[in-house]
């Protein structure tokens, strides 16, 4: 009964991680002001081609592992991937986001994705 729970949270996670790096090379601004931190129109738009890609990347990458590898491995990569929303949560605070949009959605990703590591190690 654990497995298709622990699975099924770690593949909806990473899909969420591709639809976000796909928003990010496909509509930069929308993108960027979702994620607590509206872009400056006239901004350097590589930052935000490079956070779509990072982002793409990571949830290829899981899915990959989802397909090859086993629940621990799995599990280690959520534990190590939950930093990037820890980072991001950092990020939206220190760059004048709102804390709703740091705890909403960084912090509380963070939180899904550790719970889902502890779900894949527990299989």
């Amino acid at each position: 009964m654990l497995t298709p729970i622990a699975y099924g949270l770690a593949i909806v996670l990473t899909l969420f991680v591709i639809v976000i790096g796909a928003r990010f090379l496909l509509a930069p601004q929308a993108a960027a002001a979702g994620y607590g931190v509206p872009a400056k129109q006239d901004g350097d738009a590589a930052y935000l081609t490079i956070k779509g890609l990072r982002d793409l990347t990571s949830g290829i990458i899981g899915l990959a592992l989802i397909a090859f590898a086993d629940a621990h491995a799995v599990g280690w990569f959520m534990l190590a991937v939950a930093l990037t929303p820890l980072g991001d949560t950092l990020i939206v605070l220190r760059h004048g986001g709102t804390k709703a949009a740091a705890f909403g959605i960084h912090f509380a990703t963070a939180v899904i994705v550790l719970i889902s590591a502890v779900l894949l190690f527990a299989v």
